[in-house]
């Protein structure tokens, strides 16, 4: 007998265990669904779904169990009642059952559903055996079409979204014009050389204004800083050099007087 009864106990200690981890997971997932909505995500939803689902598993096991007696042939028999507040009980439930009274003991120890769904049920029994064979297989027939094609639906959703994510992004550009675009910018390859009909290049005859701009230019090569020393005169014949190398541009006839800041005129 006591052997039976330490069996008893361990049974509901390991039972009332697994009902604590699942009341923790079930509060967690309601607490979620109440204040976490905005950003709750449908992969947390399944992992949290998936984890109820193995202690339910895990919770039926332990019920099943060789060692596990029958609960159902054990008899619960309500010794006080008292509609007095009991802290005890009230501790043991974490707050639902405050007293033990005969209101509540009905409700707390009933083996057998509520009179309302008890009556419910008998009614959907008697529905269910009233419809023939050929009638509740074309039923069972014409919801499994639909299942399907909603399944059918939904993989089609799911293959048309994984194949756009991986379809890559179509191309808004050509590189050929971008290369030839920043050729053209940086190095000025592919442009003309083109002048308006009318306009001559420099130096040619019949500019307006191209004489006068030289004959006033010519005036100015023999200015020279006072006390400039004669080193200067080969400095000028590589400045003059180097323009002249320099294609696409009018040879200037201006020659540029080039003085170190140690001969400055004005130095005392």
């Amino acid at each position: 007998m006591q052997r039976e009864e330490k069996q008893l106990e361990a049974s509901l200690d390991a039972l009332l265990n697994q009902v604590a981890d699942l009341k923790n997971s079930l509060g967690s997932f309601i607490y979620k669904l109440e204040n976490e909505y905005d950003r709750l995500t449908w992969p947390s939803v399944l992992d949290s779904f998936a984890l109820l689902s193995g202690q339910l598993n895990t919770l039926n096991k332990v019920l099943k169990h060789e060692k596990t007696p029958l609960f159902r042939n054990q008899v619960i028999i309500p010794l006080v009642l008292s509609p007095d507040r009991d802290e005890d009980l009230m501790r043991q439930t974490e707050g639902r059952v405050p007293v033990f009274s005969h209101e509540v003991v009905p409700d707390h120890l009933r083996t057998k559903p509520d009179p309302e769904v008890e009556e419910q049920e008998k009614q959907l029994t008697t529905d269910a055996a009233r419809i023939g064979a050929d009638v509740a297989q074309k039923q069972i027939q014409s919801l499994n079409k639909m299942c399907s094609n909603l399944l059918e639906k939904i993989s089609k959703e799911e293959r048309e979204s994984e194949s756009g994510g991986l379809r890559p992004n179509k191309q808004t550009f050509n590189p050929a014009d971008t290369n030839a675009l920043v050729a053209a910018v940086a190095f000025g390859k592919g442009l003309s050389n083109w002048r308006p009909s009318g306009s001559s290049g420099p130096g040619q005859p019949g500019q307006p204004g191209t004489g006068t701009i030289l004959a006033g230019a010519s005036g100015l090569q023999q200015v020279q800083m006072a006390g400039a020393p004669s080193q200067q005169q080969p400095m000028l014949s590589g400045v003059q050099m180097a323009q002249a190398s320099q294609p696409g541009k009018m040879p200037s006839g201006i020659k540029t007087n080039i003085k170190s800041a140690s001969m400055h005129p004005y130095q005392r």
